[in-house]
């Protein structure tokens, strides 16, 4: 179960796994969500990426940002993923977000734990990446939470609640780099003085351009944290899809 079920939503979820039970994203095998054989098959996010936002550099692009960051660098210490938004992982989020399995939190949490011990990230605290009361009603859950909540390690504990999504906004899919900045400027703030003087590191699920993040590490800091980097699960790989556009309009790259 996910770590914040109530025992109404126990005895709901226990129902629904016995009508419909759990298969494995990845293999379909019954009884779990998502089984040991098919996480051990997520692929890390390899060298070389972008230093600053974690997107994945393209064969001999010089220096160590990707051209998005070089032209107009995102202001966060910086971003690291877990692997790709691709194959089994990304069916796991899509689960996840869309079709309410919360007990994948737990495998997926597993992997952003993972990652934490096996990476020195400038961290004191977690924080999720909040949601609007209004999305937070529809969902009923944030997925971020979830996350958060399962990867946590016993020196990363998570801090909820005072970073919170002030203003509602257009959802994010169908803009570009510059629209999404816009779109969430100002978006989120803190509302509480936990922040003050901590070393944050945001949790969300996908990173696609760090516009998301980067509203929340303005808010983060004007709330007096002296530091914000964020990890998150999964990584669209921007640059890899410019390319693939440009060639599909065929303009040269630059």
């Amino acid at each position: 179960m996910s770590p914040d079920s109530s025992p109404l939503t126990r005895f709901w979820q226990g129902i629904l796994d016995l009508v419909f039970p759990p298969h494995c994203v990845g293999c379909q095998r019954p009884g779990v969500w998502f089984c040991d054989a098919c996480l051990l098959k997520v692929q890390p996010l390899s060298p070389p990426t972008c230093r600053l936002c974690d997107d994945p550099r393209l064969p001999g692009e010089g220096g160590d940002l990707c051209r998005a960051c070089l032209r107009a660098p995102l202001r966060i210490d910086g971003i690291r993923s877990v692997s790709l938004h691709q194959g089994t992982l990304r069916h796991a989020v899509h689960n996840l977000k869309y079709r309410r399995q919360r007990d994948l939190s737990a495998p997926l949490g597993r992997l952003l734990r993972d990652y934490l011990l096996a990476h020195s990230l400038p961290a004191d605290i977690l924080v999720p990446v909040p949601l609007h009361p209004s999305r937070l009603r529809q969902r009923g859950f944030n997925q971020s939470v979830l996350l958060a909540q399962a990867g946590a390690t016993g020196s990363l504990p998570v801090v909820d609640g005072c970073l919170q999504r002030v203003r509602s906004t257009q959802a994010q899919m169908t803009l570009g780099r510059e629209a999404r900045r816009r779109n969430v400027a100002g978006a989120f703030a803190c509302q509480d003085e936990r922040m003050r003087g901590r070393r944050v590191l945001l949790i969300d699920d996908v990173c696609t351009t760090g516009a998301t993040l980067e509203a929340c590490a303005i808010g983060l800091r004007q709330g007096g944290a002296v530091s914000v980097w964020a990890l998150t699960l999964t990584r669209e790989p921007q640059s890899l899809v410019a390319v693939v556009r440009q060639r599909a309009e065929g303009s040269p790259g630059g």
